[in-house]
């Protein structure tokens, strides 16, 4: 009988896998590596590569008349706008002048130096330098007489500005300007 279970523990080995023979073991593989391709990132441009919106230098002002006790606001005056001008290759150019329209019931006027107009006559681009306001004319026959007060005559500068942004325009006042009825006497030795 010991022979019989021998046999049998024998004969059940080989039945289940447990012989002779070792167990086939699979080789395991390699993780794979996934490297990831690079983002392809557009960078911003710089902004001057953006055509910038033109740039409006506007003038303003008042014109009144000083003949009596009370200066008050002449309408239908005119100011000139002077600007000294450069090309863009440096080289001085015949000044720019310009007339305001003409002024309102209140005296006010307004001027505008377009960049885009500048730059389009004569296909150059301009560079405007020392700009100056002065009185240029007067519809009243009993108030024509310019005088420099806020330098009238011998030209305001165009110094102070504000910049408003919404319109892209640089903003400056002068004045008030004054005309009067009566000239007045100059000076001995002039």
């Amino acid at each position: 009988m010991a022979l019989f279970l021998l046999l049998n523990v024998s004969a059940s080995a080989t039945d289940y896998g447990y012989g002779t023979k070792p167990p086939q073991v699979e080789n395991p593989k390699p993780p794979q590596v996934v490297i990831p391709k690079p983002l392809k990132v557009e960078k911003p441009k710089p902004p001057y590569f953006e055509k910038p919106k033109p740039l409006h230098v506007d003038v303003q002002g008042l014109v009144l008349c000083n003949s009596g006790i009370k200066p008050f606001p002449i309408q239908g005056a005119v100011a000139r706008i002077k600007c000294l001008s450069e090309d863009e290759n440096g080289y001085e150019t015949a000044p720019l002048v310009i007339l305001s329209g003409a002024t309102d019931a209140k005296g006010y006027f307004f001027a505008t130096l377009s960049a885009s107009k500048l730059e389009g006559n004569y296909n150059k681009k301009w560079k405007l330098s020392k700009c100056t306001a002065f009185l240029h004319s007067s519809p009243l026959e009993s108030c024509k007489v310019p005088t420099d007060v806020n330098h009238g005559i011998t030209g305001a500068f165009l110094a102070c500005s504000r910049t408003l942004n919404a319109n892209k325009m640089k903003l400056f006042s002068v004045g008030p300007f004054y005309y009067t009825s009566k000239p007045k006497s100059a000076p001995k030795g002039y």
